[in-house]
């Protein structure tokens, strides 16, 4: 089994900053890639950013130039750091990875349990 934990959300006023932390822990024998989402009330989960293996990132357009996805591959960790935040960026957001577990195990699709984000003055 594997776990992915969130951390990093909060209460910040429009145009401040946030930086979100997803820790894969557990039977990992590499990510394929990790990913954010995030889910508004009343609205379907949104895909924010993806990281591949490769280190190569892919931005949704409503974040792009705010937000900055990155890993540390040490610590099986991806990071989301949100700037200039907005009351639309207000949502939970999810961790996604897909990770290879092996020859017996395959690959798997992992979600976190959710980080809440709220913007507001």
């Amino acid at each position: 089994q594997v776990q992915l934990v969130e951390s990093g959300g909060g209460l910040v006023q429009p145009g401040g900053s946030l930086r979100l932390s997803c820790a894969a822990s557990g039977s990992i024998f590499s990510i394929d890639y990790m990913a954010w989402y995030r889910q508004a009330p009343g609205s379907q989960r949104d895909l924010v950013a993806i990281i591949a293996s490769s280190g190569s990132t892919i931005y949704a357009d409503s974040v792009k130039g705010r937000f900055t996805m990155s890993r540390d591959n040490t610590k099986n960790t991806v990071y989301l750091q949100m700037n200039s935040l907005k009351p639309e960026d207000t949502a939970i957001y999810y961790c996604k990875a897909q990770i290879n577990q092996g020859r017996y195990n395959g690959r798997q699709i992992y979600w976190g349990q959710g980080t809440q984000v709220t913007v507001s003055s």
